[in-house]
């Protein structure tokens, strides 16, 4: 696994014009590589901003979005369409203004869809979702090329929370209840999941993260503070503003 780096931006405005422009390098990049790229997706109020940016950039449209695989990291288990969705969120600040392949693009399930209200089965469904799109004979997920994260207040990543039964489940997918934060039921990815990304960019912003990414930089356990056992096979990118950098030693910034 990489070592983590850290890129600093004064604020999160510039921040989010970053990210963006960085995510719009890596399709780019991976298309010309690969002939396609592969995202999975966050969502908060920053990974909307970022999202927002991108469909500002005019490079966006060197970006062939109809080979772009887009995923998510972790989702309310809740209706479809509603605004409490990372999908939602997604979809209103992007993903609707741009063409991509409609059946590349991955949601995880809805409480109201046919599997039911049930978030173990949503669960299961979006695991075999992504072994049907991992290459045959190989892993269980399918490659990829960037994976952005959120870091919460208490250093949560996706929907995987400090010392919650979530750390201990060894599938790629997992159901999630009693989470700490509303809505109480929801589905994530699992660490070890997380951690097959090519890339891993966790996206900070606000002085309520400074203390979290802090400690997640220092070392602390992972089940204390999941952000910490977060890394990309190649590359581990903490891109913060100057905020949620705080508690971060000058010497392991880049400032920007």
């Amino acid at each position: 696994m990489s070592e983590a780096s850290v890129a600093v931006h004064a604020d999160a405005d510039l921040l989010a014009q970053a990210v963006a422009a960085r995510l719009v390098v890596k399709l780019l990049d991976a298309q010309a590589d690969r002939g396609q790229a592969s995202v999975v997706l966050t969502g908060g109020r920053i990974a909307a901003a970022v999202y927002r940016a991108v469909g500002a950039l005019p490079a966006r449209d060197a970006v062939d979005w109809s080979r772009v695989d887009v995923w998510w990291g972790d989702e309310r288990f809740l209706p479809a369409g509603d605004p409490e969705r990372n999908e939602t969120q997604a979809r209103a600040a992007l993903l609707d203004s741009v063409p991509l392949d409609p059946a590349r693009v991955h949601p995880m399930p809805a409480s109201d869809g046919p599997l039911g209200a049930d978030p173990e089965a949503g669960a299961a469904a979006y695991a075999e979702e992504l072994a049907r799109a991992a290459r045959p004979g190989h892993a269980a997920l399918p490659h990829f090329d960037v994976l952005m994260l959120g870091v919460g207040e208490d250093g949560h990543v996706a929907s995987v929370f400090p010392e919650h039964p979530v750390h201990y489940d060894n599938r790629p997918v997992s159901a999630v209840r009693g989470s700490p934060k509303p809505p109480p039921l929801r589905t994530t990815l699992t660490l070890p999941a997380i951690n097959t990304a090519e890339e891993v960019w966790l996206v900070a912003s606000g002085a309520d993260k400074a203390r979290a990414v802090g400690m997640a930089l220092a070392g602390a356990g992972p089940v204390q503070l999941p952000a910490a056992g977060v890394r990309g096979v190649s590359r581990t990118l903490w891109l913060l503003d100057r905020s949620a950098a705080a508690d971060v030693p000058p010497r392991s910034r880049s400032l920007r």
